[in-house]
């Protein structure tokens, strides 16, 4: 008995040793599988996330969005900033705009602390694998389902329409690629997105228009800095900062296509001012020439990211759902 209690010894060690490996695996495959949900970002830029989303937590020269602050610590945590992680982590602790969650506020800490993950560990859905968007009671057939877990490169999948057939031929697919996992990333229909993009710039990312709006979806200056955009000539922080608003626009009209894609023109106190669509010639051909590429009324939005405006009818907006996708284990 004696001389075997050496044996049982060395097995628990090993048995341990594998145990800890296992966690370490699965933890290494976490961190993979986060970082790839989102196209690359530099730490300049997840830096400038925070301070954005800061500002709108707090209502500092913008207006007071808890909903939007949470995404863009979101988007920071998911390119690896560790402050990022520490904020969401208090808003779960605190019930400051998220409900309060002890477990994942303590992950999260954890993380932004450098600490080992663990299996037990809970992290915010935004953390976690993507989501799809179900939109309910559309007047008429949508895109409702948005293919959040499509490859980068699988344009056929989504049956994009022929929108880059002016796009040379060796960047299209690169291109698209790009398009297809920020769209994603975004929760937006990339039809919508690359019909906004022709129109704005027919995909030249050096492009500026007479009013200095700049890039692939000609953000204004002001507007690259309120979606946090550094260098608007920069091909993947311009489509960010395009994206970033047209998901808000989409939010703030209640899924109403041509509304949005006017405030993208326009502005949305221009909508808002005239209850609609702007009478100004450029707007609406601006409109009419992106609904003649994207035909559909209604869009999915998430009504977190902001409130409707007051004049907006409640009955125009469908109800809409956002929850977690579900997929066969990998």
């Amino acid at each position: 008995m004696t001389g075997s209690l050496p044996t049982a010894l060395r097995r628990l060690a090993l048995r341990r040793l594998a145990l800890r490996r296992r966690r370490q695996a699965a933890a290494a495959l976490a961190s993979a599988a986060l970082l790839a949900a989102a196209p690359d970002v530099g730490a300049e830029t997840a830096h400038e996330l925070v301070e954005t989303a800061m500002r709108h937590e707090e209502g500092n020269g913008v207006p007071r969005s808890l909903a939007r602050a949470y995404e863009l610590y979101c988007e920071a945590a998911r390119a690896g900033s560790p402050e990022a992680l520490m904020r969401i982590g208090w808003m779960y602790a605190q019930g400051r705009g998220r409900p309060r969650d002890a477990s994942i506020a303590e992950t999260l800490f954890r993380r932004a602390a450098g600490a080992e993950s663990d299996l037990r560990d809970r992290l915010p859905d935004c953390l976690q694998p993507p989501y799809q968007i179900v939109a309910y009671d559309e007047p008429e057939p949508e895109p409702a389902r948005l293919l959040a877990r499509a490859p980068a490169t699988a344009t056929a999948a989504l049956q994009l329409p022929d929108l880059l057939a002016d796009y040379p031929a060796l960047q299209r697919g690169k291109l698209a690629g790009t398009v297809v996992a920020l769209a994603r990333e975004h929760r937006l229909d990339p039809r919508l997105v690359l019909a906004v993009m022709r129109t704005e710039s027919n995909f030249d990312p050096n492009a500026r228009s007479p009013k200095n709006a700049q890039g692939l979806m000609q953000l204004l200056p002001e507007t690259a800095e309120r979606f946090a955009v550094r260098n608007a000539f920069d091909p993947v922080q311009n489509l960010r900062g395009g994206m970033r608003y047209l998901q808000w626009l989409l939010a703030y009209f209640r899924g109403d296509v041509t509304l949005a894609l006017a405030g993208y023109n326009a502005g949305e106190r221009a909508v808002d001012r005239h209850r609609g669509v702007p009478p100004y010639p450029e707007t609406r051909d601006y409109v009419q020439r992106i609904r003649a590429l994207y035909p559909h009324d209604r869009h999915p939005f998430d009504a977190r990211v902001t409130e409707p405006p007051p004049w907006l009818p409640l009955h125009e907006a469908p109800r809409t759902a956002i929850r977690r996708a579900s997929y066969p284990a990998d």
